[in-house]
């Protein structure tokens, strides 16, 4: 959709979808101070796609915004549950009655009408690949919309930052940084889990920053010997403990991911989560190394956004809200080269951007001797 076809826009709704993320308020802030002071107004929508299939939509003002650029999470509320083309209405009885099986009805019609209500013109959504693919529907449907990219995994197609991703590689850089003291006084070899599902850029950065021994990433699978022999040979020169970094989303060559849960009501059912304890206790078994691990979990996507990722985040609020007053719709706000630009809602939607094998950091981590257990 050009500007030639988008209509003046006098109305907007925003919304926050997918896992929550350190910096998503400072861009509803943009947003809303931004489109506030163009004449428009604004609504939020309430936990994602799920408020907007049950129509929970409130009004935005200046006063909502006051303190929030600072502020963890999301005022408006996140799901990451509801997929409006295929949200679960009802579940068939069980055996002998029934399959017990889940059924399911696309929504977004419903959705469009409880916008329309609302006087609603156009939408901004904050969201990652699943949100994405989302709002490329709605688009699709003839609703303007342009998204902004969000998730800790940095791992969304077309961009190469997200906001959210820096603030988590902080607080997981700090706690391997913790870690490691507490690993020397026991010598003991310790096993960081961090977040990223599919991507390893979470665990890549952090572990570049905290001087990681060993860095597992998914997109390399790893061999336990290399290993092993980094901490052996690490013992013998003295070194008192090995810190090694590891992506959930981390597999053994010729093994699977680790799956701590599968949830059937969400879009993305696999949680993966457990590969840190498995790893301790293989270290420990064939090394005699005392070994332990920590999941940093969710404490990586909670807190306060780090200054980079309030920056960030206003600016890519700031740039949505250009693309809509130039009635480029259908868009989403990226960063390539270092630069703000925009890229059309259907390129990032179901697709993760990975680390590739010849990354700079992946070549400068080798050259001072970590080992990716390759």
């Amino acid at each position: 959709m050009s500007i030639a076809t988008c209509p003046l826009v006098k109305r907007i709704a925003v919304l926050t979808g997918g896992g929550d993320c350190p910096g998503l308020n400072a861009v509803i802030r943009a947003v809303v101070l931004d489109a506030l002071s163009c004449g428009m107004s604004v609504v939020g929508v309430e936990d994602g796609y799920l408020g907007l299939i049950e129509n929970r939509i409130r009004d935005l003002g200046e006063n909502d915004m006051v303190g929030i650029l600072a502020r963890g999470g999301t005022i408006l509320g996140s799901n990451n549950k509801s997929n409006p083309s295929k949200f679960p209405v009802g579940q068939n009885p069980p055996p002998p009655l029934g399959d017990g099986k889940i059924t399911y009805a696309d929504v977004t019609g419903k959705c469009l009408d409880h916008l329309r209500a609302r006087g609603v013109q156009a939408m901004v959504v904050i969201g990652g690949d699943g949100t994405m693919t989302s709002a490329a529907t709605f688009s699709r449907m003839g609703l303007p919309v342009v998204g902004v990219p969000k998730t800790i995994d940095n791992d969304i197609q077309g961009t190469e930052i997200t906001f959210g991703f820096q603030t988590a590689v902080d607080t997981a850089t700090e706690a391997m940084d913790r870690c490691r003291t507490t690993a020397d006084s026991h010598h003991r070899a310790m096993i960081v889990e961090v977040m990223g599902r599919n991507a390893g850029w979470i665990a890549l950065h952090a572990g570049v920053a905290s001087g990681a021994d060993v860095i597992l990433i998914p997109e390399i699978p790893f061999r336990m010997e290399p290993i092993y022999t980094k901490i052996i040979h690490r013992g013998k020169r003295g070194r008192k403990s090995t810190l090694v970094c590891v992506s959930e989303g981390a597999v053994p060559l010729g093994g699977a991911k680790i799956v701590a849960r599968v949830d059937p009501t969400s879009p993305d059912p696999i949680r993966l989560g457990g590969v840190g304890k498995w790893l301790a206790e293989q270290i420990e078994e064939a090394t005699g190394v005392e070994s332990r691990y920590a999941v940093l979990g969710h404490v990586q996507r909670g807190g306060t956004p780090s200054a980079s990722d309030r920056v960030l985040s206003t600016l890519l609020g700031n740039h949505a809200m250009k693309l809509l007053r130039e009635g480029k719709v259908g868009r989403m706000v990226a960063v390539q080269h270092g630069r703000l630009t925009d890229i059309d809602l259907d390129e990032p939607a179901g697709r993760q951007r990975l680390v590739t094998p010849g990354d700079p950091l992946i070549e400068a981590a080798r050259a001072v001797g970590t080992t990716f257990g390759d």
